[in-house]
């Protein structure tokens, strides 16, 4: 399955798995959203572990979105930015981020993972992407807890040297 990382300049691959869903398969319970009123839903981050990380990688970060989400421009539900060069894994439901990692405010502007909530009878498919990058903080690129998911996928793009993206699906 394509995915809209699919259209920005190719990179080598990381490896990126989750033990809270396969590729290609349905988010877990806890993976849908209570903000947005799903029965059952947690808004809990998924697990996350990925490996293959070239040399020159200064940190990580790790994004969910849904590109099928009823808007002329998707959903950003979650993006974690200046993960440690040395970390290789978020576990499901972080609420503690490694080093300096901090959590950019997604579309409905709060710093935190929202889960699944797809209109009734829909299905989404969302794109969670990990990009190692060649520098250590996104504030070398003059960006702040102010700027948006989309702006920092801008911003670091020409600093992106690798990138793995799985990906899940929710129905409602």
């Amino acid at each position: 399955m394509s995915t809209p990382f699919d259209r920005l300049p190719s990179v080598p691959a990381l490896a990126v798995t989750s033990s809270d869903f396969v590729d290609g398969g349905d988010f877990a319970a806890a993976q849908y959203s209570a903000m947005f009123g799903v029965p059952g839903g947690e808004d809990r981050s998924p697990q996350l572990s990925w490996s293959g990380a070239p040399e020159g990688t200064k940190s990580f970060v790790v994004s969910v979105y849904d590109p099928e989400a009823p808007t002329p421009s998707g959903f950003w539900h979650w993006m974690v930015v200046d993960i440690p060069a040395d970390t290789a894994e978020l576990p499901a439901g972080i609420t503690e981020l490694p080093g300096s990692a901090w959590t950019v405010k997604n579309d409905a502007r709060v710093a935190q993972f929202i889960g699944s909530a797809p209109p009734a009878g829909a299905t989404d498919h969302y794109a969670i992407a990990v990009q190692a990058l060649d520098i250590e903080s996104v504030s070398e690129l003059g960006l702040d807890a102010e700027a948006t998911p989309a702006f920092v996928s801008f911003s670091i793009l020409p600093h992106v040297i690798a990138r793995g993206v799985i990906t899940a699906i929710g129905r409602q």
